[in-house]
């Protein structure tokens, strides 16, 4: 099974870091990462990633509108995108699902189980990570 590609997109370092931790406690992927809608653009054009977190708030060109290209682009139908925002307010799950988003997660992602549930649904198995022990 080839490793499967997630792209983080969050312009807030802590909260990139957090995630990233957490995806790499779940499994084997090759992560990348970027900090506002033009990078995450510009990386699914060229790299082509399975599936993306996508902060809604952020400068340059925010997660809503980035979504929206991604999704006009050649292919773009194909990426699973998870919408992210630590401002949730009632019925932003439901604006991310009608703005092209396949799932939508409060931040900080703190839940390794539910982020777990919706890499699976969107994306299939998962490949564990493998633990290497140190013999001395």
């Amino acid at each position: 099974m080839a490793t499967k590609k997630i792209l983080v997109v969050e312009d807030n370092e802590d909260n990139r870091r957090i995630l990233i931790y957490r995806l790499r406690k779940i499994g084997d992927f090759e992560i990348i990462e970027a900090v506002n809608g033009e990078q995450a653009i510009e990386v699914v054009r060229t790299q082509g990633p399975d599936l993306i977190f996508m902060d809604l708030k952020m400068p340059v060109l925010d997660g809503w509108e980035a979504t929206g290209r991604i999704r006009q682009m050649e292919g773009g139908d194909r990426v699973r995108i998870i919408a992210l925002t630590a401002q949730a307010m009632a019925g932003d799950e439901e604006k991310a699902l009608a703005a092209g988003c396949d799932d939508y997660l409060s931040k900080p992602v703190v839940d390794p189980n539910l982020v777990r549930e919706k890499l699976e649904r969107l994306i299939g198995p998962i490949t564990a990570v493998q633990a290497t022990a140190v013999l001395g």
